[in-house]
C-alpha cells in the first residue's frame, strides 16, 4: 500500500472573538459629513437673527440716542421698565390680541373646518368646499398694512360701516370706532379676527384629510351624531395641528406691529399700544435706543417661553397618547 509522501497538516481551531470585539470591529464610523450641509444654515442664523439679537441685547445695557458712542448703564433701562405703565399696559393689551388671534381664531376655524370638510364637502361638490376655504384664507394673502388701511376707511367716522348703520336705521349707534379709547381696541381685535380666522380653517382642513373616513363611519352605524362625532374623532386626531396652530397664532399675536401701526399707531391713548409698536415708536421716534432694544429683548425671552412650554406640552401629549 502507497503512503502519500506529504501528510496535510490538521486545521487549527478558530475560536471566535468575543462578541464585545466584534461589535468594536464592525461598528462603523460615524459620518460626520451632515455638519457640512447644516454650515450654511447655521452662517445664516448668525448673520440674520443670532448676530443681530447679541447686539440688541448689548444696546438694551445702554443709553444712547443713535448718534455717538452708547453709555454702558447696567440694567437700568430694564428697572424702568418695571414702573413704565406704558410697558404693562402694551403687555395687557398682547393679551387682548392673544384672544382675537388665537383663540376665537383656533376655535371659529375649527368648526368652520369640520363644517366645511363634513357637511359641505360631502354634500355638495368638494370644489364647493375647496372655494370657501380659499375666501376665509384670502385675508391672509392680502398685505397686512393694505387690509389695515382698507379697514381704516371702513370703521372711520365717516367710512362704511357708520354709512351702513344709517342706511338700516341705527345711525344712532354711528361712532368713531378707532378714536375711542372704549372701542378702539375691541374693533382692532375684529379686524384681527378677520385677518387671522382663514389659517387655522386651511390647516385643519388638511389635518381632517388623514382622517381614517373608517371611524366616522363606525360611529355613524353606532348612531353617534356630529357633534359626538367631531368630539370623541376629530379633536384627538387632529391634536397635532392644534398645537401648530396655537404656538404659531400665538408667536404672531406677541409680535403683531403691521396692522397696529396700521390702524391706530397705537393709539388713542396707548389703548392699542402692543410691545411691538412700543419698542418701534421708542427707537425710533423717541431715539432711547437702549429702552428700546430692552423692550425686545423683553418680549423675545417672552416670546422663547411661550414657544418652550408649547413644545413641552406637546411632547407629553404624545407620550400620553402613545402609551395608551
Amino acid at each position: 500500500m502507497a503512503v502519500p509522501d506529504t501528510v496535510a497538516a490538521p486545521e487549527r481551531a478558530t475560536t471566535p472573538p468575543p462578541p464585545a470585539v466584534t461589535a468594536r470591529r464592525r461598528r462603523p464610523r460615524p459620518d460626520r459629513a451632515y455638519w457640512l450641509y447644516l454650515l450654511p444654515g447655521a452662517v445664516l442664523f448668525l448673520l440674520v437673527i443670532g448676530g443681530p439679537l447679541a447686539y440688541t441685547g448689548y444696546l438694551s445695557l445702554t443709553r444712547w440716542s443713535g448718534v455717538g458712542d452708547p453709555t454702558f448703564i447696567g440694567l437700568e433701562n430694564y428697572q424702568n421698565l418695571l414702573h413704565d405703565d406704558v410697558f404693562w399696559a402694551s403687555f395687557r393689551n398682547t393679551l387682548a390680541m392673544i384672544v382675537a388671534m388665537v383663540v376665537l381664531p383656533t376655535l371659529i376655524g375649527l368648526v368652520l373646518a369640520a363644517v366645511l370638510f363634513d357637511a359641505i364637502g360631502r354634500r355638495f361638490r368638494p370644489r364647493t368646499a375647496a372655494a370657501l376655504r380659499a375666501a376665509f384664507y384670502l385675508p391672509q394673502v392680502l398685505p397686512v398694512v393694505v387690509a389695515g388701511i382698507v379697514w381704516g376707511w371702513i370703521l372711520r367716522p365717516d367710512g362704511a360701516f357708520n354709512g351702513l348703520l344709517d342706511a338700516v336705521g341705527l345711525g344712532a349707534l354711528r361712532h368713531d370706532w378707532l378714536g375711542d379709547p372704549d372701542t378702539a381696541l375691541p374693533a382692532v381685535m375684529a379686524v384681527m379676527i378677520w385677518v387671522q380666522i382663514g389659517y387655522p380653517v386651511v390647516v385643519f382642513m388638511a389635518a381632517l384629510e388623514r382622517v381614517d373616513p373608517e371611524l366616522y363611519e363606525a360611529a355613524e352605524m353606532d348612531g353617534a351624531g356630529w357633534f359626538r362625532r367631531f368630539r370623541a374623532i376629530t379633536l384627538p386626531q387632529i391634536r397635532p395641528e392644534t398645537f401648530v396652530v396655537g404656538l404659531t397664532c400665538t408667536i404672531a399675536a406677541m409680535k403683531v406691529f403691521g396692522p397696529i401701526y396700521a390702524l391706530t399707531r397705537g393709539g388713542p391713548e396707548n389703548a392699542t399700544n402692543v410691545p411691538s409698536y412700543f419698542a418701534y415708536y421708542t427707537f425710533f421716534k423717541k431715539l432711547h435706543v437702549g429702552y428700546g432694544s430692552a423692550i425686545s429683548m423683553v418680549l423675545t425671552l417672552i416670546i422663547v417661553a411661550v414657544s418652550v412650554l408649547f413644545i413641552r406640552a406637546q411632547n407629553r401629549a404624545e407620550r400620553r397618547d402613545g402609551g395608551l
